[in-house]
Parts: structure tokens; C-alpha cells; sequence
């Protein structure tokens, strides 16, 4: 019961694919055409970013203490800009590369060497760099990016406040404008409005691009973005800036996380941000934008690199998790349930299988889904794709991935350290590690239920508009026809259809749910279903008071959420069916096929409660997704490690002992010893076997 899959030899050409499967001939997937596939288009920067992971300096070093980790992160943080990897992003002006794509595929990589390194660097070019790029204007860019680029000036991203994380909207640190001086005044009025969780703000950072209420001739224009030096060159913090050190935490020890506050801080008015607001030196406010919650969402817009990096590198995350744990489930054996000699290899056992690779088929749909985002950043922040819908569809696409795969992620993890026993818990195994520091990814770049309820409203305004040009007899119409549909389905008379159609053969009930439009159907329709049975229910908000809109709304944001949901899992699984159509060769295809169907038929099972309350299933095709979903884990098993060997990563980035087929030998060499013994026949005689005579 060993993985006996044959595999296709690593060098085969790339320009060659490999052949069609015989007929009746099990497929095999191409294991290194695959995982040219999988690096996406920026192949060539992930692959250099891998190489820079793989070395020995990058690399975490387990068991440090707080103070040292800090430092040696720092100072890794050097070794990114003598490399010049992290100043793909920016302009060529200031020696970047303009290249946003492949700024962000490099920048995921590195989670493979230590997530604390990719984080600190995040902060310090992805969003530190990133805020003074996309908010400021050509006289910061040529003052402070060089700076920021070279390290010379580390810096901490002040947004977050103690007491308001993803309102930033409601944030109370102010920043009041002084005609006389010319200069803007900040002040922390309290202290809920610390500016909090801030890497390198304990210790590292001399500079803070903070953000605060922007007021002149006492009118507040809202939140902005200023640049504020906040230390010396002795590390000391300058007059009216204070802060704290937030200490050990659960994870990403190396970054040094702080607090910030400010009282009577003045900088002069040339350090606004002014990109999307500036402020004359009479006080006279003006914006390109006049809204002033479009100017508020424009400029969060531009930092949503944050979101996009860290749908991609939890996704990476998960990858490391499941190349351990299946690694090592195909080498470890336990249980002689088959055989009075030799125990069973773990990946055998149907519900190892189901713990990890239904895990596997999520993991690939996130990967293939990351790819398109990619694509839809790199669009936006080239200049290709320049409409408000353009931007927006990038942030519905970010608040929808990125709760989705971090989620994803940490739930991997866990199931891999338990499906590798106390071998998973070892520390030299990697997987606590990781699931420690990618604990944050769930709650920071946006609190994941925070982003699946900007998710939900993006729908509710896309269902609107469909209505908000037509006329009564359309609205009419529109009402009739889901009436019907509602009656249809909620009668009984769909399911009853069904069982007729199905009665006998499970197989039946599993050809039509194998249908791509099938799963397509059944995703697409949970989702318009939901949102409309929403929409329907908060039709009364225009005609209610403030407070019982409120309440109303509250009362369907589980709803509201879990639609969103149902968005990105489906945004998932369209990405996986496209990406089927690249695969190398027929039989791989016929492989990730039988993965994407492992995807679709599991979010279907997921909520099969849903499908039979509202009849789009009957009880005997909701009993074949279960019975097709055993059939397909058999299927895959046997080229379970090619597909996490697809992934690219090798025993100098995975860093686990037991996925360096240590294990392997160690079996290897027990079932060698009883072997050698048995033909001997120097084994003792088992107590039962006595019995028996």
C-alpha cells in the first residue's frame, strides 16, 4: 500500500510535454513541469527569492531570545538591500524597477526563510516605503524614499491605535494645522489613541509615516498620512514623541513591535502626504477627491499590497506544512492492519487521507486563485487597469482571498503537526513554528471578519445596481420569477425530481455533480441566493431611523459574512478550473482534475445543510458528494508527494527533519532487522501464537 506512482523523469524539456496516459494506464503527474506552473509568471523573482531563502544568514534560528532575534532580523534587513530584491516596487527614478508584480512574489518567498524577516521588511519598504510612494508626492519621493531604501532611515507604519485597529476611520490621533508656523501640531488626546502594534517601533525605527485627523481653520478633513521623524541618531525619542515596547509575543518575535504617542509633535506642512489632500499656507484645505469617504478609501486603496503579500505567503505557509506532514506520512508506518509483518505506511490509512488532502486540493485552488490576484495588483499598480472599478474589484478580490487562505493556513498547520504525532511538535520540525508566527496573519492587514463584511456590502451594492435603473415592470418581473425559483426549490419538488432520477445509482447522482457546471451552479447559486435573501431583508434600511438601520444590519452580518464567504471560495474554485487548462500534459491534468473536484465536492459537503434546506439537493445526491470524495482521496494518494514536491521547495527551505526522508531510513532499517531476523528465524515466538497450540 506504499506510493508505488511512477514519476516522470526531472529532465524532461520544457518545451516537451509529456505524453497522453495509455489507455487504461494510471496518469502521473509531471512533477517538475507542474511546479513550473505553479510559480506563476514571476517565476524568475520567486526563484531568486527562494535562493536568498535557502541561505544559512537568512534563516531563523529557533530558540533565540527576544532581544537577539530582533537583532539578527535587523540585520538580515541589510542583507535584502545589498541583494536589492525589495527595491523591486519602486520607481525607476529612485533606483527601483517599477515592477509590482514581481516585488510581491519575492517578497512571499521569504516567509520560507523566517516569517519575522519578510514581516520587518514588509514594514519597512512595503508599507513604510510604500505609504510615502502611493500617498506622497515627487518632492517626498526624491527627500525620503533613498533613505527609507537603504536602510538608512528605519521606519514603523503608525496607523493602528490601541483602541481602533480596522475602524481607521475613527482613529483620534490629530494632526492640527498652525498658519503661523506653518506646521502641523500632532497630539495623542488619550490613551486609547497610542498608535499601537507598530513593527520597529520598540527600537529600530528613527521616522513614522503617522496617520491622523487632519484639521485646519477647524474643520476636520479626516484621516491622512504625515512623515514625522520620531528619534535621534543615539536611538533616543525626540521632544513630545513617547512610545512603548509591546513586549514578547505569540509569534514574529524579530519584529520589534511598539508603541507610539505624540503631545505638541510639530512637523512642518510640506510633511503632509498630499497625494490625495493638501493644506496652503493660509490653511486652505484642497483634494482631486471630493468626497470625503472616496478620499478615505483611495488612499487605504493604495496599501493593499499588504493584503495581496499576505494571501500569498500564508499560502506558501500552508505548502511548507503539508510538503512536512505528507512527506512524512508516506514514510512513517504504524499498525500491521494488512499484514502480520510489515505496518502500514500512515498516508494509507482513508482518514490520514481525509485530514490532509482535502487540505492539499484547498491549497492548490489558493495557490492557482493568488495567481490571478497577482495579476489584477500588478494591472492596477502598472497603470494598466486605471478605473475606480478597477481599484475597487482589486480590494473586493483582497478582502476576499486573504481571510480565506491566513484562515486556511493556520488550520493546515494544526492539522499537520497532529497528523505527525509528537515527531510535529518538535520544534526542528517546523510546523509550531510557523503556525505561532503566521498566527497574526488572521486579525492584521484587516481583521478577517472585517474584510468578508466589506466583501458582503461590495455584493449588496453589485445586486442593487442591477435594480437601480429599472422601471416597475422589471423589478415586477424580477420579483414573480423569484418567487417561483423560492417556491421550486422550497416545495420539495426539485428534491423530488431528483430522488426519481437518482433512485438506484449513486453513480448517476456522482456523474452530475463531477460536472464542472455542476459545482459551477451549485457555488454561484449558494452565493446569489444568499445575498439576495439579504438584500431582501434590509430592503426597509432607507425608511429607518439611524439606530434601527443599525440593528437591522447587525442582525445579518453572520449572514452577511459567511455570503462572503461563499464569494472567495468560489473565486477559489474558478481559479483552479481555469488553471486546468494550462496544465502540462494529460496526465497531471487528469490529476489536478480529480483535485479541483476534491475542492468543489468539499465545499459542498461543507455546507450540504444549506443545499437540502433550500432544495438544491436531494438526500441522495447529498449522500454521493460524501461517497465520491472517499473514491477521489484514493485516487490521489498515489501522487500526494508528487504534488507537494510540486511546490518547489527543498530540504534547504523546508528545514524538517522528518521531511528529509530521515524517517524513511529509519523504517527502512526496522523493517530490514525483523526481516533478517525472521529468515534466521531467531524472532521469539509470540505469546498468542503459544496459545493456539
Amino acid at each position: 500500500m506504499v506510493d508505488t506512482a511512477e514519476r516522470v523523469p526531472t529532465a524532461t524539456p520544457a518545451t516537451v510535454s509529456a505524453p497522453a496516459p495509455a489507455a487504461g494506464a494510471a496518469p502521473r503527474v509531471d512533477v517538475e513541469a507542474l511546479g513550473r506552473q505553479l510559480l506563476g509568471d514571476w517565476a524568475e523573482a520567486r526563484l531568486a527569492s527562494r535562493e536568498l531563502s535557502a541561505r544559512p544568514d537568512m534563516q531563523k534560528v529557533e530558540g533565540l531570545s527576544v532581544a537577539d532575534h530582533r537583532k539578527r532580523v535587523f540585520g538580515q534587513l541589510g542583507l535584502l538591500v545589498e541583494n536589492g530584491q525589495v527595491h523591486r516596487a519602486f520607481p525607476t527614478s529612485v533606483g527601483g524597477l517599477d515592477d509590482h508584480g514581481g516585488n510581491i512574489a519575492a517578497f512571499e518567498e521569504l516567509v520560507t526563510a523566517d516569517p519575522s524577516l519578510q514581516i520587518k521588511s514588509g514594514v519597512q519598504w512595503g508599507l513604510f516605503g510604500a505609504a510615502v510612494l502611493h500617498l506622497g508626492t515627487a518632492p517626498h519621493h526624491e527627500k525620503y524614499l533613498p533613505g527609507i531604501m537603504s536602510l538608512a532611515v528605519p521606519g514603523a507604519f503608525a496607523m493602528t491605535e490601541t483602541g481602533h485597529g480596522s475602524d481607521v476611520a475613527s482613529i483620534a490621533t490629530t494632526a492640527t494645522y498652525d498658519p503661523e508656523t506653518q506646521e502641523f501640531v500632532l497630539d495623542t488626546p488619550f490613551r486609547g489613541a497610542w498608535k499601537d502594534y507598530l513593527g520597529n517601533a520598540a527600537v529600530d525605527a528613527t521616522a513614522a509615516v503617522v496617520f491622523a485627523q487632519l484639521i485646519t481653520r477647524n474643520v476636520n478633513h479626516g484621516v491622512h498620512a504625515f512623515y514625522v521623524p520620531i528619534r535621534d541618531a543615539d536611538g533616543a525619542f525626540l521632544d513630545g514623541v513617547g512610545g512603548e515596547d509591546d513586549g514578547q509575543k505569540g509569534g514574529l518575535n524579530g519584529i520589534d513591535n511598539g508603541r507610539l504617542h505624540f503631545t505638541g509633535v510639530r512637523i512642518p506642512r510640506t510633511d503632509l502626504l498630499n497625494r490625495y489632500g493638501d493644506v496652503a499656507e493660509d490653511g486652505t484645505y484642497t483634494s482631486p477627491i471630493q468626497s470625503p469617504g472616496r478620499r478615505f478609501f483611495t488612499m487605504l486603496g493604495t496599501l493593499v499590497q499588504g493584503r495581496v503579500s499576505l494571501d500569498g505567503s500564508a499560502t506558501i505557509a500552508a505548502k511548507l506544512g503539508l510538503k512536512i506532514a505528507l512527506t512524512y506520512a508516506n514514510e512513517r508506518r504504524q499498525f500491521t492492519a494488512g499484514s502480520d509483518a510489515d505496518e502500514e505506511v500512515l498516508l494509507d490509512y482513508q482518514r490520514h487521507q481525509r485530514r490532509l488532502l482535502p487540505l492539499l486540493a484547498t491549497t492548490y485552488a489558493a495557490s492557482f486563485a493568488h495567481e490571478v490576484f497577482l495579476h489584477k495588483f500588478d494591472d492596477v499598480f502598472s497603470g494598466r487597469a486605471t478605473t475606480d472599478d478597477d481599484r475597487q474589484d482589486l480590494e473586493t478580490i483582497a478582502a476576499a482571498l486573504k481571510p480565506l487562505s491566513t484562515w486556511h493556513a493556520l488550520d493546515t498547520l494544526q492539522e499537520a503537526r497532529e497528523a505527525c504525532g509528537g515527531s510535529g511538535f518538535l520544534t526542528e520540525n517546523r510546523i509550531t513554528s510557523l503556525r505561532q508566527d503566521l498566527d497574526i496573519w488572521v486579525t492584521f492587514e484587516g481583521d478577517n471578519n472585517v474584510l468578508l463584511q466589506l466583501v458582503a456590502k461590495r455584493l449588496l451594492t453589485d445586486y442593487s445596481r442591477k435594480f437601480a435603473k429599472a422601471d416597475a415592470g422589471a423589478l415586477a418581473r424580477y420579483v414573480v420569477t423569484h418567487a417561483a425559483d423560492r417556491a421550486y426549490h422550497g416545495s420539495g419538488l426539485r428534491s423530488v425530481a431528483q430522488t426519481v432520477r437518482d433512485f438506484g445509482s449513486t453513480a448517476r447522482s456522482v456523474n452530475w455533480l463531477q460536472e464542472p457546471a455542476t459545482q459551477r451552479e451549485l457555488l454561484t447559486d449558494r452565493v446569489e441566493t444568499m445575498i439576495g435573501e439579504i438584500a431582501g431583508r434590509l430592503r426597509p434600511v432607507s425608511k429607518l431611523s439611524k439606530k434601527a438601520a443599525a440593528e437591522l444590519f447587525n442582525s445579518q452580518q453572520n449572514e452577511l459574512i459567511e455570503a462572503a464567504r461563499a464569494h472567495g471560495e468560489l473565486l477559489q474554485w474558478e481559479a483552479f478550473t481555469e488553471a486546468l487548462e494550462q496544465a502540462p500534459d494529460a496526465g497531471t491534468k487528469q490529476v489536478l482534475t480529480w483535485l479541483r473536484d476534491l475542492f468543489g465536492f468539499g465545499l459542498i459537503e461543507k455546507h450540504l445543510a444549506w443545499y437540502l434546506i433550500n432544495g438544491r439537493l436531494s438526500p441522495q445526491r447529498a449522500q454521493a458528494v460524501t461517497a465520491y470524495i472517499d473514491r477521489l482521496l484514493a485516487r490521489i494518494r498515489p501522487h500526494a508527494v508528487d504534488l507537494v514536491d510540486a511546490f518547489g521547495y527543498g530540504p534547504e527551505l523546508v528545514r524538517a527533519k522528518i521531511a528529509t526522508g530521515a524517517e524513511g531510513e529509519r523504517q527502512a532499517e526496522a523493517r530490514a532487522y525483523f526481516a533478517e531476523r525472521r529468515a534466521a528465524g531467531t524472532l521469539p515466538q509470540q505469546e498468542k501464537s503459544q496459545k493456539k497450540r
